[in-house]
């Protein structure tokens, strides 16, 4: 899952999304990964949704940017928009609608990635 993680933050620099914001996806990510909901038919999708529903919750995006974050989703990880706004419902579920997140959950990942870079 490194590899797609890796994706995710390359996305996300490019959409001009804020390093926590990268953090609480890999967040989602890992907890969708433990709860055993990735298979190789949904892992981009659930990387899709994670970084889409960060995005939402972290950033103030405007409709035009959901939209560009979307398109860029969609490029990079081959899926289809459809599929994705579906799927993240399906997402928000597994996650219990949890999407704020204990600091000490993102923190880790928000120091490696400010490391990083």
């Amino acid at each position: 899952y490194t590899s797609l993680k890796r994706e995710m933050r390359n996305l996300s620099e490019e959409c001009s999304l804020e390093p926590v914001t990268v953090s609480m996806a890999y967040v989602y990510f890992e907890k969708l990964v433990l709860q055993g909901k990735l298979n190789k038919q949904n892992r981009k999708l659930c990387a899709g949704a994670c970084v889409l529903l960060a995005a939402k919750i972290s950033s103030d995006l405007r409709k035009h940017e959901v939209k560009h974050l979307i398109d860029k989703l969609e490029e990079r990880f081959r899926f289809n928009r459809r599929d994705l706004i579906g799927f993240e419902f399906t997402v928000l579920v597994a996650l219990e609608l949890a999407l704020y997140l204990p600091e000490n959950q993102v923190l880790p990942h928000y120091r490696r990635l400010t490391q990083q870079s």
